[in-house]
């Protein structure tokens, strides 16, 4: 809105970057080891809220695989809604989080203190505060803990935080790239420390599969599953706007990630 009012003559698109924001949550530590205290989380959130709020409602919810129609892998509608917390009804989803926190031993007189680890810049720091707003609900009281760039990956690769606010950018939108890169037991980029072997089986499994449907099926099951275990709780999929004169001309906005696209080889300027 900002460049069209300087500039009324520009071309401006918006697209899906193939980043989402999401939870990493260090689950091979207390209280966060708990799967109950897990579930509570992802059920109290407000996915459309943090869109509204971010990107005035420009912003996809989906799970782990870019969501349609820009993602191929995207789980259909019905099947992401059935997952904890995706279900559109906030208050149900939140009543039946109370419930596992007070499963869990806490409740309005016994809340969870924690810190919510975040980078230092606005895409990661305003939506941590979003989140720390909506799990006041569910007995949580979460305190924003700022971290400069610098240290912010050693932080995260040493898991030396217990909640944080993360964005995680996929080269490509593949399975292949996004499950052994993000959730394989090992990898260096498996902020969580998740670590499912049944799961990672399937990883194999759909990488193997030549039939494109047959894949599809696959790489549905696995990101559900990824979300009912709570693994990195995806909260939305961002969208990228870009401007240019129309005089500039061949410029594709990729919508599968945001390294591709950008050598602008096929760009020239008409003038």
């Amino acid at each position: 809105k900002e460049v069209k009012a300087q500039a009324p003559n520009a071309v401006c698109v918006v697209e899906p970057n193939n980043v989402s924001t999401n939870i990493i949550v260090n689950s091979s530590a207390p209280p966060f080891d708990n799967l109950d205290i897990r579930r509570a989380l992802a059920l109290a959130l407000d996915r459309k809220a943090f869109a509204s709020i971010m990107f005035e409602g420009q912003a996809d919810i989906g799970g782990t695989m870019l969501p349609a129609p820009g993602g191929l892998w995207s789980m259909p509608k019905e099947m992401l809604e059935t997952i904890p917390g995706y279900g559109p009804d906030i208050n149900a989803n939140r009543e039946e989080a109370r419930k596992l926190m007070q499963k869990a031993g806490y409740g309005p007189d016994k809340r969870l203190a924690v810190k919510i680890s975040t980078r230092n810049i606005p895409i990661y720091r305003d939506p941590a505060v979003i989140l720390i707003d909506q799990i006041k609900s569910i007995y949580i009281d979460g305190e924003l803990d700022v971290v400069d760039t610098a240290q912010w990956f050693p932080k995260v690769a040493r898991k030396d935080y217990s909640l944080g606010l993360n964005l995680t950018g996929n080269a490509v939108d593949d399975p292949d790239q996004s499950f052994y890169e993000n959730y394989a037991c090992g990898s260096e980029r498996n902020y969580t420390n998740y670590c499912n072997r049944e799961i990672e089986k399937l990883f194999d499994q759909q990488s193997m599969e030549k039939d494109v449907a047959k894949r599809k099926k696959l790489v549905w099951e696995i990101d559900k599953k990824l979300q009912e275990d709570v693994a990195r709780p995806i909260i939305f999929h961002s969208r990228s706007g870009s401007c240019w004169q129309p005089y500039v001309k061949g410029v594709v906005l990729h919508s599968n990630s945001i390294y591709n696209g950008t050598r602008f080889e096929d760009v020239w300027l008409d003038k």
